[in-house]
């Protein structure tokens, strides 16, 4: 007959003749182990700044040439119908501008398309890493990569043009505020984009507007398009950068610029950042 009393512990005799108890209940629980902390912002965006930045710095070299001698060359055929004055100012403003647009825009476009076509949001998903840091650094690191091409581009247009490189300066304000908004913007359109092609042809159509809307000067637009060019993002990059060229600028009007353009870079990356957890999570 099966006995319902709790089975005593038998004692068993050791190897040294002592006795150890051996209990038939189940083994004891162990407390699980405890995960590793979750990594910081700045230090996970440093790590993918300098990733990303030596990526570019390989693949990427290439294409700035491309972007530098493209605006260096739209200055050279606008010298032909244009003498001088806030028109030349315009140009040269939106061509220095037009090489952020296409790094940071463009490209930027494209490699988030590419990333998530490839599945490689996958990988980054599964570091302990914050989603912001992952935009911002790669943002980060397309940004920086356009401050040569853009600097080149500037000193060339304002020789060619005539205009005093004075207040140059500004571009330590423009490129990485042009670029943040710039950059927030293409990462989005990546990011968004149903399928790679998409991302691509997004990143040239928002690289056209930049040259289009930024480098022909705003009184020759019309109206519509005039708007237009108040919601792109560098617009306000090229209107301080063109203010700068003046003789004795308004300083006011070119830190308004800048703090728009700030805030509209704000508001890209984070619009980027939410993309980028929308297309993480599918």
């Amino acid at each position: 007959m099966t006995s319902i009393v709790p089975t005593e512990s038998a004692k068993v005799t050791g190897p040294k003749g002592r006795a150890s108890a051996v209990r038939n209940g189940p083994p004891a629980r162990t407390a699980p182990a405890a995960l590793a902390p979750r990594a910081r912002l700045l230090p996970s965006l440093a790590a993918v700044y300098r990733a990303q930045l030596s990526r570019a710095r390989v693949a990427r070299i290439p294409l700035l040439f491309v972007a530098t001698f493209q605006s260096v060359g739209i200055m050279v055929l606008m010298r032909g119908v244009v003498d001088g004055g806030a028109e030349a100012r315009a140009v040269v403003a939106g061509s220095s501008v037009l090489v952020v647009a296409f790094v940071a825009l463009n490209l930027l476009a494209q490699y988030f398309g590419q990333l998530r076509a490839g599945g490689g949001l996958d990988h980054y998903a599964t570091l302990p890493v914050p989603p912001a840091a992952v935009v911002l650094g790669a943002a980060g690191a397309y940004a920086s990569f356009t401050v040569p091409g853009t600097i080149v581009t500037a000193v060339a247009g304002s020789a060619l043009f005539g205009l005093p490189m004075t207040h140059l300066w500004v571009l330590v304000a423009v490129i990485p505020l042009s670029g943040a908004a710039l950059s927030g913007l293409g990462a989005a359109l990546g990011l968004l984009a149903p399928r790679q092609e998409i991302a691509t042809l997004l990143g040239q159509l928002g690289m056209s507007a930049a040259l289009l809307l930024g480098v022909l000067p705003a009184e020759r637009l019309p109206g519509p398009v005039g708007w237009a060019r108040d919601l792109l993002p560098s617009t306000y990059g090229v209107e301080a950068l063109s203010r700068s060229f003046d003789a004795h600028p308004d300083w006011a009007v070119v830190a308004l610029d800048l703090a728009v353009c700030a805030a509209v870079g704000v508001l890209s990356l984070a619009v980027a950042t939410w993309a980028y957890r929308r297309a993480a999570v599918r």
